[in-house]
């Protein structure tokens, strides 16, 4: 199996600065893009920020200038830094990856658990 394991997130002031991790881990041949999305209460989860293999980047213009995602694809890694943060940035931050479980098969997507993101006036 394979398993998306965060961590980073916590309650910071507004303006502060968080940087969320994920790792994959377990029977994987290759990962092509990783990501975080985001789930605020009474509202649908949605793209923060995704990044290929490759270095091809999208990323929600909320966001975009206050964070920065990152990869390293020899520890199927992606981490999200997050500076500036404003309350309307408060959600659960959830990791996807789309992996390759075996060289003939097609893609599959997995998602951590989520992480706590809270920004305080």
């Amino acid at each position: 199996q394979v398993q998306l394991v965060e961590s980073g997130g916590g309650l910071v002031q507004a303006g502060g600065s968080l940087r969320l991790s994920c790792a994959a881990s377990g029977s994987i041949f290759s990962i092509n893009a990783m990501g975080w999305y985001r789930q605020a209460p009474e509202k649908q989860r949605e793209l923060v920020a995704t990044i290929t293999s490759g270095g091809t980047q999208t990323m929600t213009n909320y966001v975009k200038g206050r964070f920065t995602i990152s990869r390293d694809n020899a520890r199927n890694t992606v981490s999200l830094q997050m500076n500036d943060l404003k309350p309307e940035d408060t959600a659960v931050y959830y990791c996807n990856a789309a992996v390759r479980l075996r060289a003939w098969s097609g893609w599959t997507e997995f998602w951590g658990q989520g992480t706590q993101v809270t920004v305080s006036s």
